[in-house]
């Protein structure tokens, strides 16, 4: 841009150093014809005149596209802005729910433990009740031969001692 500026600035100062070395053709009188009149005018003064206002109307015609541009950026800028604002918040929004399932979850799968816990130990117990009683039963038994061992010892004994 500072070179497109710079190259404007002399082509400006070129046109202004070229007017100003012929002013005497720029100002004398010509006869004019406009086509269904004729004018005794300067027709450098005038050429010079429209090229300043040429000149000036591409000046604020650039001032506008400028300016409009820079209005459509801010414009831009403030809709990004929302739109970021609104993804923000529509990601926190998102972050907070999955917070919410996730420690939903979390409460489940612990409630979950507790009862496979306490169900466990139900069974543990259970098991050790079965056990006990089994063991009690199986000396019960081995008693009872043992018993019946001793008493079958004791009548053979005591048959050999009668015989």
């Amino acid at each position: 841009m500072y070179l497109r500026t710079l190259l404007i600035v002399i082509l400006f100062g070129m046109v202004a150093i070229f007017a100003f070395m012929n002013w005497g053709a720029f100002v004398s009188q010509t006869t004019l014809s406009f086509g269904f009149t004729t004018l005794e005018a300067p027709l450098g003064l005038i050429l010079l005149g429209v090229t300043g206002v040429l000149t000036l109307l591409f000046l604020i015609y650039l001032v506008y596209l400028q300016s409009s541009a820079l209005l459509e950026s801010r414009r831009y800028s403030r809709e990004l802005q929302t739109q970021r604002e609104v993804a923000e918040n529509a990601e926190a929004s998102r972050l907070k729910q999955l917070q919410s399932i996730l420690e939903t979850e979390l409460q489940q799968l612990g409630n979950q433990t507790v009862e496979s816990k306490i169900a466990i130990l139900a069974r543990l117990d259970e098991l050790d009740r079965d056990l006990r009683s089994t063991i009690e039963q199986s000396g019960n038994t081995l008693a009872a031969y043992i018993g019946e061992f001793e008493d079958r010892l004791e009548r053979s004994a005591s048959g050999k001692a009668q015989g």
